[in-house]
């Protein structure tokens, strides 16, 4: 469980940012590459895997359940193993550990008991477990708490499920499909699935370790039974945890570069770069990396963010400083994560002076002066980013929680500290 809240002044920037970051690997990415290596056929290195609460929690468990992973300084070395319980999960508030290691789970033997912090058993659970139960799955329980009675093998086969709360729902049932004994067809039968790209870097993580795989039909995906490939690639740097950087730089009217930005990835949070650019930011994708230098205003957006929710508290503390009414759209599905996302944000802001409107699922931001004052993380990392930027132009602001950053990016305040630091390069935070 999380230690004793430790509370952080964030520090105000008195000159524009001018830094050079190398954020670690992409938590998404690990998380993947962990559950694709425990049923590999030969043993696989992660080079470049994030280390952080989400993915110890990953590897942690996969131990538990029989599968060797090694530290190798920067890499993990994983080797398959039989999987087995007896077995207890903590998941912690990891939505990927509680959400992809059952449909794995449910393809071992014995009892596997998950559990996780207070909070991670209000998060949606039912339609996973559901679809395992459809699947061939014995489970007890419709949420964390729950129970996995594994026999050493399952089904599969097609099922149909409503995604509209979690993109991770099919994320889940599709990495470990390939172990299935006849694979699996998800249908989703609901409104929009949120976060596509994150189904799209499943589906490319899958491919890139040999399993065959079908989504050419809309809200259909299916993964062939068969034998997985030794995992290969490098993990790249997580984007999503880059974006309170360049947003530094877009709300001081600096400029940050981060290092080693691929020129062709699934991770949503490329997006970042063009909603930078609505904003008025110059965005440059080079040798270098990716070069964004902040406006000397900033502009107010009207943006769907559906399929990249987790950068709405990023687009939102900026929104705070533009120049006119933002309205981030189609997020209502952030009610559902660490924390109601929309919640957190509005009363957050409010807190500081700030005009945030929530619906069901938008936030409308009409910007304001603001002075400092408590901002609560609600244990969600992205949250208490999202204060470190509003802190950088607002004295006083106190964050009540900013070690929960540790969730995807250990070490963040070290790392923004020296971030406004002239002349700065900050280095990636291994642990």
């Amino acid at each position: 469980m999380p230690n004793a809240l430790r509370a952080w002044a964030a520090p105000v920037a008195d000159q524009p940012v001018d830094a050079t970051i190398r954020v670690p690997g992409s938590k998404s990415l690990t998380n993947r590459a962990l559950i694709l290596a425990a049923q590999a056929t030969a043993p696989s290195y992660l080079v470049g895997a994030l280390r952080s609460r989400d993915t110890e929690l990953m590897a942690a468990a996969l131990r538990s359940l029989g599968t060797g992973i090694t530290d190798e300084r920067t890499d993990w070395h994983v080797t398959p193993g039989p999987l087995a319980g007896p077995a207890t999960v903590d998941c912690g508030l990891a939505g990927t550990v509680m959400r992809f290691l059952p449909p794995l789970a449910a393809t071992a033997t014995g009892p596997i008991t998950f559990d996780g912090d207070p909070a991670a058993r209000r998060r949606p659970m039912s339609t996973v477990l559901d679809a395992l139960r459809a699947l061939g799955a014995r489970i007890d329980g419709q949420s964390l708490p729950f129970t996995v009675w594994a026999s050493g093998a399952l089904r599969g086969g097609t099922v149909r499920i409503d995604a509209s709360a979690s993109s991770q729902f099919v994320s889940g049932l599709l990495l470990s499909a390939a172990s299935f004994t006849h694979g699996v067809l998800v249908e989703h039968d609901g409104g929009p699935v949120p976060s596509l790209p994150h189904i799209e870097m499943t589906l490319a993580a899958l491919r890139a370790v040999g399993v065959r795989t079908d989504s050419s039909r809309p809200d259909r995906w299916r993964v062939e039974p068969g034998p997985v490939e030794p995992w290969t690639a490098p993990i790249e740097p997580d984007l999503s945890n880059a974006t309170p950087f360049l947003a530094a730089a877009a709300v001081t009217g600096g400029t940050v570069t981060i290092t080693h930005w691929p020129s062709r990835t699934t991770q949503a949070g490329d997006a970042i770069r063009g909603i930078l650019a609505m904003m008025g930011a110059s965005v440059e994708l080079g040798a270098a990396g990716l070069v964004m230098r902040g406006p000397a205003t900033l502009h107010g957006v009207d943006i769907d963010l559906h399929d990249v929710g987790e950068l709405t508290p990023t687009v939102a503390a900026m929104a705070v400083f533009a120049d006119g009414v933002s309205r981030l759209r189609g997020i209502g599905h952030l009610r559902g994560h660490e924390t109601d996302r929309l919640a957190a944000l509005a009363a957050d802001i409010a807190a500081l002076g700030g005009e945030v409107v929530p619906d069901s699922d938008s936030l409308t931001i009409r910007p304001r002066r603001l002075h400092g004052g408590p901002w609560q993380s609600y244990a969600d990392h992205r949250i208490a980013t999202a204060g470190a930027i509003v802190g950088l132009r607002v004295p006083g602001v106190l964050i009540d929680d900013i070690d929960t950053t540790a969730k995807t990016l250990p070490g963040f305040d070290r790392m923004w500290a020296r971030m406004l630091s002239p002349d700065a390069e900050t280095a990636a935070v291994a642990r």
